[in-house]
């Protein structure tokens, strides 16, 4: 049952009820929260160790563990055991980085409770977390691939236009989807062709460059498109066709639907550009260096993952230096045709 109120439109309506409500570490949780956002943690942020944290006291309540005091090593050692043999309705495993995520806030949580005086020691010091594989992306857009998407964004009407130079801007700068939603048109300097990145990953700042190409369309949006999509007193740089500022989800879905126009079927989306533009950068000599600045990257192995998947300068080299070079004749005898 749930507690019900009356709409607006005088039909009441149920509201569900939050079955961790009234337990204790629910408390404990809202204020860890609380104490994250006055301490410049991002909503996004909050929001994911908001779901772990409350993953962790449903465990705790199907076993009713109601207090911090009562949670030992051994215990946090048998949440993470019940993590790595959960399995999905489809049967799969937690994947090793979702199973990081569900722990690692754990260790913030219980310090902080230990900061506070809550508990005596911290029962979540010696939790070892899961190493994360580093894993290539699974998908990589070629230049073709990436050409052919953005001619599908035709841009003959304010729609169509806003959407090439939202593509552009994401193949030139590299930016998250959240990065480029959240972009106010004095963010960018087409002057001098440079986009400011305002509170991104980890709210950081930082100073992108913006190609000539894409400037040029989002010059041509600003003027010919974003007045006709009527913006609702706002300074998003990209507005929605309701004149309200582009989410997330929404970027998402368009360059989807762009993708799947282009006879391009595979995962991801915004990801992707972001992807092409480090690794065609760096096929084209770009130093690895200027890739971490341009994507905003805290630690250099990060962006060391894109010189795995820049293979084509890899093969021309290989191809050109290695002295097991297959002769004509050789390939000859290999194909089974005559010399001509």
């Amino acid at each position: 049952m749930g507690r019900k109120r009356v709409a607006s439109g005088g039909k009441p309506v149920t509201l569900p009820i939050d079955p961790l409500a009234s337990h204790p570490l629910t408390r404990y949780m809202h204020a860890h929260l609380e104490w994250l956002l006055t301490h410049s943690y991002s909503a996004e942020t909050v929001r994911s160790r908001r779901s772990a944290l409350r993953r962790f006291i449903t465990w705790c309540a199907e076993r009713h563990l109601d207090d911090p005091r009562a949670i030992t090593p051994p215990m946090l050692e048998r949440y993470q055991k019940s993590l790595f043999y959960y399995r999905k309705p489809d049967g799969q495993p937690m994947t090793l980085g979702s199973q990081h995520g569900c722990l690692a806030p754990l260790k913030t949580f219980f310090k902080w409770l230990t900061r506070e005086r809550h508990v005596l020691y911290n029962p979540a010091s010696e939790l070892i977390l899961p190493k994360l594989p580093k894993r290539l992306p699974r998908t990589l857009l070629s230049v073709e691939d990436i050409e052919a998407i953005l001619r599908e964004a035709v841009p003959v009407n304010a729609p169509g236009l806003r959407d090439r130079a939202m593509l552009e801007l994401l193949y030139s700068t590299g930016l998250r989807r959240m990065e480029v939603t959240t972009l106010a048109i004095y963010d960018i300097d087409l002057r001098r062709g440079l986009v400011f990145v305002r509170e991104g990953k980890g709210r950081k700042d930082r100073v992108v460059p913006l190609g000539d190409r894409a400037a040029a369309w989002v010059t041509k949006y600003l003027v010919e498109a974003r007045p006709m999509l009527m913006p609702v007193d706002t300074l998003a740089l990209f507005i929605s066709d309701l004149g309200e500022p582009m989410l997330p989800d929404s970027l998402h879905h368009k360059v989807k639907g762009y993708m799947e126009a282009a006879g391009i079927h595979r995962p991801g989306a915004t990801h992707l550009f972001r992807h092409a533009c480090a690794t065609h950068m760096l096929e084209n000599g770009a130093d690895i260096r200027y890739i971490q600045a341009l994507l905003g990257h805290t630690n250099l192995a990060t962006t060391e993952i894109y010189t795995h998947v820049s293979i084509d300068k890899l093969q021309k080299i290989h191809a050109a230096t290695h002295p097991a070079k297959l002769a004509r004749t050789e390939r000859v005898a290999i194909d089974g045709e005559p010399i001509g």
